[in-house]
């Protein structure tokens, strides 16, 4: 269903079936349609990073058809100072709640791209054209909850005496890339398991020299893309008909954005081989001195040896020699079993809903819908492992 804004749906019955309709939609911008070089150069001189909200990275994970809006602020003489791609609370959620809610297909990290010398004006230009939609509530899903974008909203709220909400807040790995590789590796490994971990490798090994490997030029990072695509389609991925190469037309827009990324030194397509076999391939997106481990595809058939987490070890020496990255990202789920014994740092995320009126009497009952819906999702994924 296509969005609608102002989201404040009411449901009817039409030949049986349920149809959302809102009053007159609000003046948007779908993302293809703001200035690529304005945001670009946004993204230079951002307060807070994240990778997944790069111009190219963000239209290719959503393509044209199913391309979000987009709210945007501009400073006094017209330059972009904020953005947050956002879609409807039906399509986000199949609600009908007259709400906005920040969009990112993969659910990786939403937080807002705010310039670091208005971050605080942004975020109140923001909000005033989330509230000139019509919406009561913009929902940030997946934001660092503890970074300078929330609190430039934060700050931004409490000016009208309001306050955000957290629905659902959770930790996932990351890394702190200033630390010493083998130092940090030793620490959260233990020197029992590292020892496994080289046995591992020259077990390996026994199938071709062990190499880690990084895609730097455009033409390396294409023919990487389609090793990584080749790798995760192998997997439980492909045979759950889930992964990116069984749907071409995403595949191919990410593979196009990874390559033009790599070539302004925003991306890295990562691959372990033995030989000349490639065993593991992952994607990492990088924005200022953060980078975010966006995929990973293994072959199976070498399982025995581990290759994700030796391609995970390969990208943590990698990432804290590098002098410009100081954090990694996961991008994983909570308490996963790969990376969290590997990079030990925890990062703060969450879901946070934003009321846009004082004293609306519509802001309990939509954090209590939404609330809901998170807490039976969690309990239906709970019984189905059962």
């Amino acid at each position: 269903m296509a969005d609608t804004f102002p989201a404040s749906p009411m449901m009817h019955r039409r030949a049986g079936a349920a149809v959302t309709t809102s009053s007159a939609p609000g003046a948007l911008p779908g993302v293809t349609a703001i200035d690529q070089a304005a945001w670009c150069d946004l993204t230079t001189r951002v307060i807070e990073p994240n990778g997944y909200y790069l111009p190219e990275w963000v239209i290719a994970a959503n393509g044209d058809h199913a391309a979000p809006r987009a709210l945007t602020a501009h400073d006094s003489v017209g330059r972009l100072i904020g953005v947050v791609p956002v879609i409807s609370c039906w399509r986000a959620f199949r609600l009908p709640l007259p709400a906005l809610v920040s969009a990112d297909p993969f659910r990786s990290l939403d937080t807002p791209l705010l310039d670091r010398d208005a971050a605080e004006d942004a975020a109140a230009k923001l909000l005033a054209q989330a509230r000139a939609t019509a919406a009561r509530v913009l929902v940030l899903r997946d934001v660092a909850c503890d970074g300078e974008a929330v609190a430039a909203f934060t700050r931004a709220l409490a000016a009208d005496g309001l306050r955000p909400r957290l629905i659902r807040g959770w930790t996932r790995a990351s890394l702190d890339a200033t630390r010493d590789a083998e130092e940090l590796l030793r620490d959260g490994l233990g020197t029992k398991k590292l020892k496994e971990l080289r046995r591992l490798e020259r077990r390996l090994g026994e199938h071709g020299e062990v190499r880690f490997a990084v895609a730097r030029s455009a033409d390396e990072a294409a023919r990487a893309f389609d090793v990584f695509l080749a790798l995760e389609d192998s997997g439980w991925k492909g045979r759950g008909g889930s992964s990116l190469k069984r749907q071409p037309e995403l595949a191919a827009r990410l593979r196009s954005a990874a390559v033009a990324l790599t070539s302004r030194g925003q991306c890295e397509v990562i691959t372990l081989s033995a030989g000349t076999t490639p065993v593991a391939a992952g994607v990492v997106l990088r924005h200022a001195d953060r980078a975010y481990f966006f995929k990973l595809g293994i072959d199976e058939s070498f399982a025995r040896c581990s290759p994700g987490v030796l391609l995970t070890v390969g990208l943590t020496r990698h990432l804290c020699a590098d002098p410009n990255i100081r954090f990694a990202d996961s991008t994983a789920s909570a308490r996963h079993p790969m990376i969290d014994p590997i990079w030990r740092g925890r990062f703060a995320v969450g879901d946070l809903v934003l009321p846009l009126r004082k004293r609306d009497p519509l802001f309990a009952p939509i954090v209590a819908a939404l609330a809901a819906r998170d807490r039976l999702r969690h309990l239906a994924k709970r019984l189905l492992k059962r």
